[in-house]
């Protein structure tokens, strides 16, 4: 597999991840019989500075799997994780593994469930510069102060002493963003951070993300099943299906040029403003397979339009297309 699937074909800037044939397995079995959820199948990509990587599939890809393990919240199967050049060990000290955890932040899907209700927003952003000991004493507070309003919590006081509960959704996820910005990380892995939020707040909540990774120097893996929204956000675009990477491209290019008939499909079901934000009528083939027993070839071949034997008997590789476009589809093979 080529080298240039992980990078930024023509770009000089500096890789800040790199992830090579990542592998996550869940055994759901038992001692005498096994068996294993193949949940992440040998998952490559790269994250440039200053990049955002959208990771686009729906519900049981393995997208927020695969963000999960970069994470350290899971163990891999297999596989390789690099972060500034440096192979990430599966096993790490807790000051090594606190070194990571500060270059590397998540933001979660549901801003409810990842706060402690019991907890006011002072403890919640002050945990994180106590635990790192990125501050001390008089200081913590100011800086508390600047994270809330930098993330458009303001005036700031007004929101130190309040619970989860007395906040709203959107008001949630910007408390969710200041924590994870509190230690000043490199990378943010954004888990659909938008999908439990109203319609009306979500732009606002992507448009502060954008404006925050310019301010800070941050780079973003930002998941998501939204093709349109990934497309906002992102400078390049990378479909999974079942596990597996289907399409990697700029993300002009995947949204104008679609390649795989995964990526085709989800283009279609993508609301559409011109005809009152109704997504056209899909059809396709079977559901999503099993992943305790997946297919023995493509993992889309049982849905696909375009399926051909071989697509049943053998996986297809990942192949360069374009300059940054690839894509795994016998229909592309060389």
């Amino acid at each position: 597999m080529s080298h240039a699937i992980y990078t930024n074909e023509g770009d000089k800037m500096k890789t800040v991840l790199e992830v090579r044939d990542l592998v996550k397995y869940f055994n759901v079995g038992h001692l005498f019989k096994p068996k294993y959820v193949h949940a992440v199948e040998k998952v490559s990509f790269s994250i440039g500075s200053g990049e955002v990587l959208g990771l686009v599939g729906e519900s049981g890809s393995g997208k927020t799997t695969a963000a999960r393990v970069i994470a350290k919240l899971y163990e891999p199967t297999s596989g390789e994780i690099k972060l500034f050049g440096e192979i990430v060990p599966t096993k790490m000290s807790r000051k090594r593994l606190l070194k990571y955890r500060k270059n590397v932040q998540m933001i979660f899907q549901d801003p409810f469930a990842s706060l402690n209700p019991l907890h006011k927003v002072r403890y919640m952003i002050s945990r994180p510069l106590k635990i790192h000991r990125l501050v001390k004493g008089k200081e913590i507070e100011s800086k508390i102060g600047y994270l809330l309003e930098e993330c458009e919590l303001i005036p700031a006081k007004s929101f130190l002493d309040k619970y989860p509960y007395e906040l709203s959704g959107g008001e949630r996820q910007r408390i969710g963003i200041a924590r994870a910005l509190a230690v000043k990380p490199k990378l943010v892995l954004a888990d659909e951070p938008t999908s439990m939020l109203d319609v009306s707040i979500r732009l606002d909540i992507m448009n502060l993300m954008l404006d925050l990774k310019e301010k800070e120097g941050l780079s973003y893996l930002y998941i998501t099943h939204d093709l349109a929204g990934a497309h906002y956000m992102s400078d390049r675009i990378a479909i999974m299906y079942a596990g597996m990477l289907m399409e990697l491209g700029p993300s002009d290019e995947i949204i104008e040029h679609p390649l795989h008939p995964y990526t085709k499909l989800l283009k279609k079901a993508a609301p559409k403003p011109e005809e009152s934000l109704r997504p056209e009528r899909l059809v396709v083939g079977e559901e999503i397979p099993d992943l305790v027993d997946p297919p023995k070839g493509c993992r889309f071949y049982p849905r696909c339009p375009y399926a051909t034997k071989i697509c049943s008997e053998e996986v297809p590789n990942l192949e360069k297309v374009s300059s940054g476009h690839f894509v795994r589809c016998f229909l592309y093979s060389k």
